[in-house]
């Protein structure tokens, strides 16, 4: 049996302590997130969110559903938001706003997705390195890049990532992880382990 010594005490109270701030950290940082999201767009109608709380956030989650079923389903929608995609993609000084925030959007959700082809890419000869990235476009001839590709590369613990323009040669398809689960191994820097719910760090004993 340790003798019971201030050190030990303070040793055993710091590591609980900041076992503790693992376990809550995520749990609070998450609702928080959620609260501040909720609120910020309740407030969009103050009025109305004092009244009922909550009110504003569920009509724009329904009313954002249902304009993505008419869009999808029915001609008329299809036709209607096609133009005003048109019309905004051709409208001075908007379109500069528009077009990047609509295909940073298409890119990550609905039919259009790009981030679904994960791959390894060596990105050092010698020592050999390979990073995990997204292939994003499978040839570069329009730009006389001929037999090369993009390849996006997100960073680790943050929503940035840069592009890289490699040879074919350097790129192999991700066997055994899903698209979701090679970007949650990027972006957890490796933490995440290769499947879906696994993780490979392990509090210290």
């Amino acid at each position: 049996m340790k003798k019971l010594t201030f050190e030990n005490i303070a040793n055993f109270f710091l590591k609980n302590f900041f076992q503790g701030l693992v376990i809550i950290g995520p749990i609070g940082l998450t609702v928080f997130v959620i609260w501040y999201v909720i609120t910020s767009i309740d407030n969009i109608i103050p009025s109305v969110a004092k009244e009922i709380p909550g009110l504003v956030f569920i009509s724009i989650i329904l009313i954002t559903a249902l304009l993505g079923f008419l869009g999808n389903k029915f001609v008329v929608g299809r036709f209607f938001f096609d133009t005003m995609d048109s019309l905004l993609e051709k409208t001075p000084g908007v379109k500069h706003i528009y077009t990047p925030t609509k295909d940073v959007m298409s890119s990550f959700v609905g039919d259009k997705k790009k981030f679904n082809d994960p791959v390894w890419v060596k990105t050092n000869e010698n020592p050999e390195i390979w990073r995990i990235g997204f292939l994003t476009q499978k040839e570069m001839a329009d730009v006389e890049k001929h037999n090369y590709v993009a390849v996006y590369l997100p960073h680790s613990y943050a929503i940035s990532g840069w592009v890289i323009v490699t040879e074919e040669k350097n790129i192999k398809p991700v066997v055994g992880m899903t698209a979701a689960s090679a970007m949650k191994f990027a972006v957890s820097g490796g933490v995440a382990g290769f499947h879906s719910d696994e993780n490979i760090f392990k509090a210290p004993e």
